[in-house]
């Protein structure tokens, strides 16, 4: 059985101090919540703060972010993966829709984030997802195809078993809309089947496959009684500790 992920990204939102009010607020709320994976994903500045007051709780804490190279060196701004390990962090995602179209991220980068992440001893929650366009051309299945090849590229089989896969569908992502349950399990179910083909279908079938989109607590239920999705990537709505907690307790 996949244990499912309800993982909160709180983008580029609350201070040091307000990311721990909420970590602290979150805690009792989602304590008893065994069914699932927690985790959020603070700002890099609250990273170690977060964390700090979250040990020992069924909390984990992620990065939203981490450099591509796995070694300390000049590269003004970036941080290590191993670095984000060192702060208590246990996940980091990569390859977020939003890094791939203001940052200009190519799938060979992630890979390369991935790999960073994984020799740090973190988890890797890898982000694919097609556009609105994209879908309307009926390119969805090929896009998402390309970004799962690319973005796992020279990762072995074994390194599978730390890899997290969260599926946006980019044109739901802060819009309000959110793709249909039917529609989402029809991507994940694909995810898994390019995984079987890549790998096996034993790691296509350990595989968690998160849903990221618009998440709600009013959705998420619908969402989670989908065979193939594992759980969610949820952004605004994880910003609010009640909020939040309510997705995560979609199931009492």
């Amino acid at each position: 059985m996949r244990k499912p992920v309800i993982a909160g990204n709180w983008k580029m939102y609350k201070t040091a101090g307000d990311s721990v009010a909420t970590a602290l607020a979150l805690k009792p709320l989602v304590a008893n919540a065994n069914h699932c994976e927690v985790i959020i994903a603070p700002v890099f500045t609250a990273l170690k703060g977060v964390a700090d007051r979250l040990e020992g709780s069924n909390i984990k804490v992620a990065a939203q972010n981490c450099a591509s190279e796995k070694s300390e060196g000049a590269y003004t701004g970036e941080v290590a993966a191993f670095m984000i390990h060192d702060a208590g962090c246990s996940h980091v995602i990569v390859g977020h829709s939003e890094r791939r179209q203001y940052f200009l991220e190519a799938d060979h980068i992630v890979s390369n984030k991935a790999q960073a992440a994984l020799a740090a001893g973190l988890t890797a929650i890898v982000c694919v997802g097609e556009t609105l366009e994209q879908r309307d051309q009926g390119k969805a299945l090929d896009t998402v195809k390309e970004q799962v090849v690319g973005s796992l590229s020279g990762l072995t089989a074994s390194d599978l078993a730390r890899i997290i896969v969260a599926y946006e569908p980019v044109w739901a992502i802060g819009t309000g809309r959110t793709a249909t349950p039917e529609q989402a399990q029809e991507m994940h179910a694909f995810i898994r089947r390019v995984f079987a083909e890549r790998h096996s279908a034993a790691a296509a079938e350990s595989l968690r496959v998160l849903y990221g989109g618009s998440v709600k607590p009013d959705n998420i239920s619908g969402l989670m009684k989908c065979s193939d999705i594992d759980g969610a990537l949820v952004g605004g709505a994880s910003l609010s500790a009640e909020s939040f907690a309510k997705i995560v307790n979609y199931n009492g």
